[in-house]
């Protein structure tokens, strides 16, 4: 029998029970025959900080960080990749063998690559994109955006001046739009996409109209909950080309696993079927 513990990781946030994250992990442990573990934990705010530090004591490789916890997670850091600090938010976090903790941002990782397998043609400089929504997820994919070399960014927010906040901090490519002229921004944006809540199960619906999206337009939705959100059917009715959120889920998952079990997974439609449930 080996002494050597199995490697631990898991996902941290404030409720974490509806999180999909260990299902996901879980099958890959599996499907790559690796002896560990992931696990949800739960954390209040007031806890957070304590619970985090014990973690690498516990034999902990690290972490996921969700809601409320990823702008603190991203303080309590040792190191911060490039990519985290210009988000300004946290959602990986790896544990080194001093104990230090390393901060990664993987979430518009996640968005592009879904972009990638499941919308091959699609590239970032054919023309304007369109970012509904000025969030944390907003935030990621503006920067992925704009690292993929897109021209011109138009983003709008309910609240206009969170989305003037946002466009100050990327510079000039990025353009705020009035929440009430959503739809007409859409004129002549190739990738639209929505980082809002609208239209998730619960939420009100997307108050926007595609009528002026160009045919060969690529939208995508980061909700996933339902799969088809009414935004997506919306486009796919007008022949235009759409990609659903649960592949962002499922992408930016992959770095850290691969940081704390020290082998890369694949995303599949097996994972896929797995962690919808099917």
């Amino acid at each position: 029998m080996s002494d050597i513990a199995p490697p631990l990781a898991g996902v941290i946030g404030f409720p974490i029970a509806h999180s999909k994250s260990p299902v996901l992990h879980g099958y890959w442990l599996r499907e790559l025959g690796i002896q560990g573990y992931y696990v949800p934990l739960q954390m209040s705010q007031a806890e957070f900080v304590g619970g985090l530090r014990s973690l690498p004591k516990l034999g902990f490789k690290g972490v996921n960080i969700t809601l409320p916890h990823k702008i603190p997670a991203l303080g309590l850091a040792d190191s911060v990749t490039d990519r985290a600090a210009l988000i300004g938010a946290a959602n990986t976090l790896t544990f080194k063998d001093d104990g230090s903790i390393r901060a990664d941002n993987t979430d518009g990782y996640g968005f592009i690559q879904n972009l990638r397998q499941n919308a091959p043609d699609w590239d970032a400089r054919k023309g304007p994109a369109l970012v509904l929504g000025a969030g944390g997820a907003s935030r990621a994919i503006v920067s992925a955006l704009l690292s993929e070399g897109v021209t011109e960014l138009r983003l709008t927010n309910r609240t206009r001046g969170r989305a003037e906040m946002l466009a100050d901090q990327f510079g000039a490519k990025v353009q705020v739009v009035d929440w009430n002229r959503a739809s007409d921004a859409m004129d002549g944006a190739m990738t639209i996409v929505n980082t809002t809540s609208l239209g998730m199960e619960g939420q009100p619906a997307l108050p926007v109209v595609l009528d002026a999206a160009p045919k060969d337009t690529l939208v995508t939705d980061i909700v996933y909950t339902p799969l088809l959100t009414d935004f997506l059917a919306a486009a796919q009715a007008r022949g235009l080309k759409t990609v659903d959120g649960l592949g962002m889920l499922l992408h930016q998952g992959v770095p850290g696993f691969e940081n704390w079990f020290g082998a890369r997974p694949e995303v599949t439609d097996g994972l896929r079927n797995a962690v919808l449930g099917l």
